[in-house]
């Protein structure tokens, strides 16, 4: 089978995870249980689940010139991801991400460092690998006008887009147009829409959605599964999978990048999102973002009759 051709421009972090027994209440001291310095990012955790895969995955974005970038890029490197358009922005720290995991979730806060550095100029040096992927896979912590750059040179060489509207903010119209495939969690679902999410309100949520320019709606619903949606407005419910959780920090994006994965590698829609979904659940079985992402040989080998798949 062809080897996929994917591209990831985003962000790349370094994440600093704290362990403890419960989240501190508003101006609340309490005891961590442990420190991890993990190598993170939306964009870098996608490109790194599909390179686990076996896609051939170039990453696009910025690194700041300490030590955390250098650890970054040959992270990257070890994972098999394509650095060759990363740039070291002088003078600027790398991104961080400040995570607590707690109670069997996570809360995290960004702050983009280098990632601000990530601009057109980066889109349009690199266009000619652009203008060779099957799949363009993008997410929202690097500037605004660089992922609508991206997608639109992605569009205009016929790339297949796929955007990952994280962090959640409001979404122009010249993005949304270029977007194949859109996947918001839940609360990105309702801040994106204003509409309300909760029980079975997504679903109309994803209509509104999709009206707003995307050609298919995916969202995923944590321990839920997921739900797509194409234009003819149909949804369709995909099941999760019951697995043991030891970290749910990197599952978006594990399911982004097997998504993009197995679109590139020419499968239908169906069954992009069940392999994605298999992809997910395997990742949040093993502790940090990266480290949890799965290779191909180990979703396919993997006995799915001992888990369950919960209904949606």
């Amino acid at each position: 089978m062809r080897v996929p051709n994917i591209v990831v421009i985003g962000s790349l972090n370094m994440d600093i995870a704290v362990e403890a027994e419960r989240s501190p209440s508003m101006g609340e001291t309490i005891m961590g249980k442990d420190v991890h310095f993990i190598p993170g990012g939306k964009g870098a955790n996608q490109a790194v689940a599909a390179a686990r895969l076996g896609a051939h995955t170039m990453m696009i974005g910025t690194l700041g010139s300490d030590a955390f970038g250098a650890e970054l890029r040959n992270s990257l490197v070890e994972s098999g991801v394509d650095v060759l358009g990363i740039k070291t922005a002088e003078g600027v720290p790398t991104g961080i991400a400040s995570i607590l995991l707690a109670q069997g979730d996570n809360q995290i806060v960004v702050v983009p460092g280098a990632n601000a550095h990530c601009l057109p100029e980066d889109v349009y040096q690199h266009e000619a690998l652009i203008a060779q992927a099957d799949v363009v896979l993008l997410q929202l912590e690097i500037p605004l006008r660089t992922v609508i750059a991206a997608a639109e040179v992605a569009k205009r060489h016929g790339r297949t887009v796929i955007l990952n509207p994280g962090p959640a903010r409001d979404l122009p119209e010249e993005l949304l147009k270029h977007t194949d495939y859109i996947t918001p969690n839940r609360s990105e679902l309702s801040l994106l829409t204003g509409m309300d999410t909760s029980g079975e309100q997504w679903k109309e949520a994803a209509k509104r959605l999709l009206e707003m320019g995307p050609r298919h709606v995916i969202t995923t619903l944590g321990s839920q599964g997921s739900g797509y949606m194409k234009s003819d407005m149909h949804i369709t419910d995909v099941p999760a999978y019951r697995v043991p959780v030891i970290d749910t920090t990197g599952a978006g994006d594990s399911f982004n990048g097997g998504l993009a994965y197995a679109l590139a590698a020419g499968e239908d829609l169906d069954n992009a999102v069940h392999f994605a979904t298999k992809v997910s659940a395997l990742a949040v079985t093993k502790f940090g973002a990266q480290a949890g992402m799965p290779s191909l040989e180990k979703v396919e080998t993997f006995d799915w009759s001992i888990v369950q798949a919960s209904p949606c």
